[in-house]
């Protein structure tokens, strides 16, 4: 009979950690931009404007991406399902938190299914999809192709009854939508799910043939984002308020 791998004797990979920091310093600056916004101080449009569009997606490729990679590399390390739902039970309890939140500070956009709701989901599937070897390469691909294909598809006049159920709140989860949503934060599975796939298909592929790159020592200087990186979700749940609060005492103050 074999024994559990204690939680502790798990080992970590820094430099995986240090990436998810890298987002995680990345994102800060862009929300702070943002909040800048938000109380006047500066004039952008985040919503439209490609210098502040793709920043956002790139800065929430990389933490889908690492999502993946680390799933990859709990499920090769033989994490047990009670294991993964107690860390997914905290992703959704956040989750649940920042739509409340978002509720009460913008109740006509608040988020339902932001990064967090959307990662909840998508950590199910990838779990669940993590021993289809090289398969998830395309399958990512796939979910990231058929997002734009299903647009131009559901633009036609066809396809336009289908095309405003799928717009609605219950089914624009999914991502195959022709008009975004009016909320603060929109990931859906279409074609964020991609993203994680590929996550899921570097974590597997590194861990079976290239372990010595995840045991890679990172520079001295780089450290501290390895650290951020393994704090990624307690930090995601108290950036903004500090940032606006920060915001909020200075406008006060200013006064």
């Amino acid at each position: 009979m074999h024994s559990k791998t204690p939680v502790s004797a798990i080992p970590r990979f820094d430099a995986v950690d240090a990436l998810r920091g890298l987002a995680i310093v990345w994102m800060t600056a862009f929300h702070f931009f943002f909040d800048l916004n938000q109380f006047g101080y500066i004039k952008q449009d985040f919503y439209r404007d490609p210098l502040w569009t793709w920043q956002r997606t790139l800065i929430l490729s990389l933490f889908l991406f690492c999502a993946g990679v680390g799933q990859a590399i709990a499920v090769n390390q033989g994490q047990s399902w009670p294991r993964f739902w107690h860390r997914w039970a905290r992703v959704m309890g956040c989750a649940l938190l920042v739509t409340a939140g978002s509720w009460w500070m913008y109740p006509q956009s608040f988020i339902y299914f932001g990064v967090l709701q959307g990662m909840a989901l998508m950590l199910i599937i990838a779990r669940l999809t993590a021993g289809w070897g090289r398969w998830l390469w395309l399958l990512g691909a796939i979910a990231i192709g058929l997002k734009f294909l299903a647009v131009d598809i559901l633009e036609t006049a066809a396809m336009s009854t289908l095309a405003d159920a799928l717009n609605t709140a219950q089914f624009n989860w999914l991502g195959l939508v022709t008009r975004k949503p009016i909320t603060e934060d929109y990931v859906p599975v279409l074609p964020w799910l991609g993203v994680m796939w590929w996550g899921v298909a570097a974590g597997n592929w590194l861990t079976k043939t290239g372990v010595g790159r995840l045991s890679w020592q990172l520079p001295v200087p780089s450290r501290p984002l390895a650290t951020l990186g393994r704090w990624s979700l307690s930090y995601y749940m108290l950036h903004q308020p500090v940032l606006i609060g920060v915001l909020m005492a200075l406008a006060w103050l200013s006064k």
